[in-house]
């Protein structure tokens, strides 16, 4: 699918980059696109943005900018560095005339690519959900169902996009209930480590940035490790004897990345309650990285986002 990258240089107050480099954040989100082999980018851009409009997110002039673009490549898919309201979007691909995915889509897009056992499917499909609710709108009069009740006096039918929040819901309860599943399993593992003494040190950090490389290493193992954003999605676990004596247990996580969806650190819960868990957190930075401080910072806030529920955060090094 042909497809213009859209990155943005944010010349006004916004969390959203931190005051990131530019040109780091921009590699990321090129890197993100790349990283799906079914996308083929035909052009990416930088556009300055010093105000944005509710309606479309660009002003007019970028606006007419990126029109002439995406028809001038022929882009059937536009991917833009940001988090579009559904009003946005859809407002976006009417003018633009091509699908619009943003920062939170194009994320859940690749985990939905990449997730291998069952809970992960899980995991990704709750996050999907939880996504498509928001952004269910009423674009189609055609779509309304007729009128329900019996003769004249019945009151208008269930129209199509009620069905489908209802449809989205019962999925979204069905999956929970599965996930809990999951979750109650984990916690009878759990409590036979700790009844077995033996101690749990989870690798977190940013995606990228070598942790499978280090599993590997340490537990012998032969998880994927690859020059890839999100390579990992499932969670690992393997025991190995530290210095060669003491028996713990290394698990390797989910890499973490800036502006992380929340709908993503909701679903994940089960997988990153690992992390909770841990006796010891190991923060994994690649310091040849020039955005490497950046990256401990969202690192370090997404732990601080996790529900501890009261629970005292474990050493981390």
């Amino acid at each position: 699918m042909r497809c213009v990258v859209v990155c943005l240089n944010r010349l006004f107050s916004n969390d959203f980059d931190g005051g990131r480099n530019l040109d780091a954040q921009s590699e990321e989100f090129v890197g993100l696109v790349s990283s799906l082999e079914k996308l083929k980018i035909v052009k990416k851009t930088i556009i300055n943005v010093t105000k944005f409009k509710a309606g479309t997110f660009f002003t007019t002039g970028k606006l007419s900018e990126l029109v002439f673009l995406v028809s001038d490549y022929e882009a059937e898919l536009v991917l833009i560095d940001t988090k579009l309201s559904p009003m946005q979007q859809r407002n976006l691909e009417r003018l633009l005339k091509a699908k619009v995915i943003d920062r939170t889509g194009l994320i859940l897009e690749i985990f939905g690519s990449r997730a291998q056992t069952r809970e992960g499917v899980l995991q990704v499909e709750l996050a999907h959900l939880e996504y498509q609710k928001s952004r269910l709108v009423r674009s189609w009069t055609h779509l309304e169902r007729q009128r329900g009740g019996a003769g004249f006096l019945g009151g208008p039918g269930e129209t199509q996009i009620e069905s489908d929040r209802r449809v989205i819901a019962e999925k979204i309860i069905r999956i929970k209930k599965l996930l809990a599943k999951v979750m109650k399993t984990r916690l009878l593992h759990r409590k036979s480590r700790k009844k077995n003494q033996i101690p749990i040190i989870a690798l977190v950090g940013y995606t990228n940035v070598g942790k499978s490389s280090i599993f590997n290493y340490l537990t012998e193992s032969n998880v994927i490790a690859e020059d890839m954003l999100f390579a990992t999605l499932d969670p690992t676990m393997r025991s190995f004897n530290l210095l060669g004596k003491k028996k713990v247990i290394l698990s390797d996580t989910v890499g973490f990345i800036s502006n992380l969806p929340t709908t993503l650190i909701s679903a994940f819960k089960a997988t990153l309650e690992e992390v909770i868990n841990a006796d010891l957190i190991i923060h994994v930075r690649d310091i040849s990285d020039p955005d490497d401080k950046f990256q401990a910072v969202d690192v370090e806030k997404t732990i601080d986002e996790l529900q501890w529920g009261g629970r005292k955060k474990p050493p981390i090094i």
